[in-house]
Parts: structure tokens; C-alpha cells; sequence
């Protein structure tokens, strides 16, 4: 079993693993003349912007934006104090998405991440070296 057990951690150490972030599809109902400071806003926050819809016969447009979900904390209020009151959200889970980076190189936000958890859990903050599981194979 010990052997089996090793065999697997080396094989997806060398797999390039990576962590799933869960997005959200935000919808911001903005005047068009406040459109500038809420694109600034999304990409500050990882987002991207897909759509911008005109309301036909009013002076308002729509933003539909993919926003990460960790990125989403105070994201209403920020969103209200960069239009002066006059911008609404609104968000609701799209999917997941892999994170880009190395989860193993050192100041990397995947990294960062992965330490924090290890912390949280009682765990080293990083994971041990490929070759314990490589040594005795």
C-alpha cells in the first residue's frame, strides 16, 4: 500500500496539477458615461468584460463580465462608489475555470493559495519535494 500511495503523489506532482476558481457572471446596469470607471474597476479584479448591451431608449448599458469569485468581496460597493451611486450589479455563479501559474514556484499567486490552505489545515505551508516519493521506487 505505501508503494502504491507514492506512485500516485509522483504522478500527480508531474501531471502539472492546478486549482479550479469558481467564477461569477456579473451583469452591471450603468449610464453610458460611467462606462470607463467600471471597466478599470473589472479588470483591477481579473475580470473580463464578454458583452455590452445598450438599453434601447434609455441612456443606460449593461456590462456582462466574468469576475472571479474571490475578487467579488465589496465588489457592490465598489462598484457604487465609482459610478456615484448610479451603477447596480448584479452576480450569480457562471462556472469554474483553472487557474493559470505553477503551483510550485514560490510568489505565485496559485502558490500562495495552496500555502494558505496548507496553514489553515495544520500542514507545512509547502508541499513536500517530488523526490521523497521518488526515492523509494
Amino acid at each position: 500500500m505505501p508503494t502504491s500511495r507514492r506512485v500516485c503523489f509522483a504522478a500527480m506532482y508531474t501531471a502539472a496539477p492546478t486549482l479550479m476558481e469558481p467564477i461569477y457572471l456579473a451583469e452591471i446596469s450603468v449610464p453610458s458615461a460611467l462606462v470607463g470607471p467600471i471597466y478599470t474597476l473589472i479588470a483591477n479584479k481579473r475580470g473580463v468584460v464578454n458583452e455590452e448591451i445598450d438599453r434601447e431608449g434609455t441612456p443606460i448599458k449593461v456590462l456582462k463580465c466574468n469576475l472571479p469569485v474571490a475578487e467579488s468581496f465589496g465588489f457592490a460597493s465598489e462598484v457604487r462608489s465609482n459610478t456615484g451611486g448610479k451603477g447596480f450589479p448584479q452576480c450569480s455563479f457562471s462556472h469554474y475555470e483553472a487557474m493559470v501559474g505553477d503551483p510550485f514556484r514560490e510568489g505565485s499567486q496559485l502558490n500562495d493559495i495552496i500555502s494558505e490552505i496548507r496553514k489553515r489545515k495544520g500542514d507545512k505551508p509547502q508541499p513536500p519535494p517530488l523526490e521523497n516519493y521518488l526515492d523509494k521506487l
